[in-house]
């Protein structure tokens, strides 16, 4: 089985999760940073990442987002990244393949069914809106439980420590790719690298078979 993350792996999800975010902030009175100072916030909770702004009162920072992402538009302000959908065309002749990302499931199966993403998943697995599995390793660590894939015989792909640290804590194999919002965290212990889609088949081929 291939797991992958959605945020920064399959998408990009910027211009939608950052402008959220800032319209959020200036409906509680807060201050704002620029789209290009949040990206940081592409890839774990959002709940986290408004405790980290400072916001007073988390959840209703998160209420306020999800008033402007939701409803006005910011789900969809995102772009498939090129070489994607030509992967998964390959790749799902030969493997299993589920979500696993830290976006609510009821948000990102809207995403991956209007960008044409969701035919090539066998499973969607994403947090509830109550918060419930925020914890990526949580997560996967319940993905497993559904699929009853043997974790030796997966990998986890992604742009965010979360997904290296949640294949770790699963005993999974864990590809970092280079084109999404991880290019500060520490992905050394990735098994591998991937600058390109295209590279990704062969290095999945070179871990699982």
């Amino acid at each position: 089985m291939i797991f992958w993350d959605l945020d920064g792996t399959l998408t990009d999800p910027k211009p939608g999760i950052t402008d959220s975010v800032i319209k959020a902030l200036h409906d509680l009175g807060l201050p704002a940073p620029s789209a290009d100072d949040l990206e940081w916030v592409i890839g774990p909770a959002l709940l986290w990442s408004f405790e980290k702004l400072g916001a007073p009162d988390p959840d209703a920072a998160l209420d306020a987002y999800r008033k402007y992402y939701n409803h006005g538009g910011g789900m969809y302000d995102c772009t498939v990244y090129d070489g994607i959908l030509p992967v998964l065309d390959d790749l799902s002749t030969r493997h299993k393949m589920s979500i696993a990302t830290a976006k609510p499931h009821a948000y990102a199966r809207k995403i991956t069914a209007h960008f044409g993403l969701s035919k090539h998943m066998a499973h969607e697995f994403g947090p509830e809106l109550d918060g419930t599995r925020n914890d990526k390793a949580e997560l996967l660590a319940h993905a497993l439980t559904i699929t009853g894939d043997d974790p030796a015989r997966c990998v986890m792909i992604g742009d965010r420590h979360y997904d290296l640290k949640a294949a770790r804590a699963n005993n999974m194999a864990f590809i970092a790719v280079d084109w999404g919002y991880g290019g500060q965290d520490d992905m050394s212990d990735a098994d591998a690298h991937v600058k390109t889609p295209d590279e990704l088949p062969g290095v999945i081929a070179s871990l699982i078979g």
